[in-house]
């Protein structure tokens, strides 16, 4: 037996209501209409509902996946607001790079730092302390493979600072995601402050939106490469991956939040952008890895079980 499920959240996978699905699928968004898939029975059945697994973290779960044409896939708690975290980065780093096609600067341009910018968490620059300056390209680069605090702060000011980067995530249709502060002070995540925060759907679309369609292919190459060699995820959206599946990823981790988005690939070639945040869990850290890996394994195993058949 078949079912032909209209996938615009991940709750359905637990067969939600026809009419509880409605009304969420009804609520505004920036992303295009879901594709129909054909599921078997077996298919849905097999994986978790999110539902459990957020309640067995003690927190809130937030999920999305946008495939390449920018459609909104799976979702729980797609639209609701979560710390960024360190997962701002990955725009930030689109946004020098989108710079430096268009001129504003160039990305060999050096920017010069003294030890007053070196924060706790800064590998990368406090590695070239003596040298005092470094590439726009090796702060984007630090700033995504291993999350350098002090470089992401040092090349906030070349795009406006983080009023900045808000105005570069509205320019590319996202309406949601804003940064209001720099490192490290962006990590407060005090309940119900909406500064420095973004929804899953809202992240998962802009970055999905920027490698997929508004940048140019080299400087989309270039992004990719930087999320692939981030080691930062391996405990996380990276170990939830069904067989033959790669991703590359931007963490972020503040306290009471853990984040992952990642750009995934499937075997048969497709790629998606998956993004789950979690918020004030009462596992611990291991216990918040684990629980991004199994999301990430719910979401990706219920897309390699089911079979488009076009958009609705």
């Amino acid at each position: 037996m078949r079912r032909c499920i209209g996938v615009a959240l991940l709750a359905m996978i637990s067969l939600v209501s026809p009419a509880s699905a409605q009304q969420e699928s009804a609520r505004p968004s920036l992303l295009p209409p879901a594709p129909r898939y054909m599921v078997s029975e077996s298919a849905v059945k097999s994986v978790r509902n999110p539902r459990e697994i957020e309640k067995e973290t003690g927190g809130r779960l937030g999920v999305a996946l946008v495939d390449s044409k920018g459609a909104l896939l799976l979702g729980f708690n797609r639209d609701e607001r979560f710390a960024m975290c360190s997962t701002f980065k990955a725009p930030l780093a689109a946004a020098v790079l989108m710079g430096a096609d268009a001129g504003r600067f160039g990305l060999e341009g050096q920017v010069a730092f003294t030890d007053a910018d070196i924060l706790d968490y800064a590998p990368v620059v406090k590695a070239n302390r003596k040298r005092g300056r470094l590439t726009m390209a090796e702060l984007a680069e630090a700033a995504v493979e291993v999350s350098d605090n002090s470089a992401a702060n040092l090349l906030l000011p070349m795009i406006g600072g983080p009023e900045g980067l808000t105005a570069f995530t509205r320019a590319h249709g996202d309406r949601i995601t804003r940064l209001d502060r720099t490192e490290p002070s962006l990590n407060e995540n005090l309940e119900g402050d909406v500064r420095d925060t973004t929804s899953p759907a809202a992240m998962a679309a802009l970055m999905a939106r920027l490698i997929f369609r508004d940048m140019k292919p080299e400087s989309a190459e270039r992004l990719r490469a930087w999320l692939n060699g981030s080691s930062t995820g391996d405990k996380r959206i990276k170990a939830g991956l069904p067989k033959g599946w790669t991703s590359g990823s931007k963490t972020g981790s503040c306290g009471t939040a853990y984040n992952d988005v990642a750009l995934v690939k499937a075997p048969s070639g497709e790629e998606y952008l998956l993004a789950i945040y979690l918020d004030r869990p009462t596992v611990d850290s291991k216990g918040a890895d684990a629980v991004i890996a199994e999301t990430a394994r719910a979401a990706l195993d219920f897309v390699s079980k089911a079979q488009r058949t076009g958009l609705e």
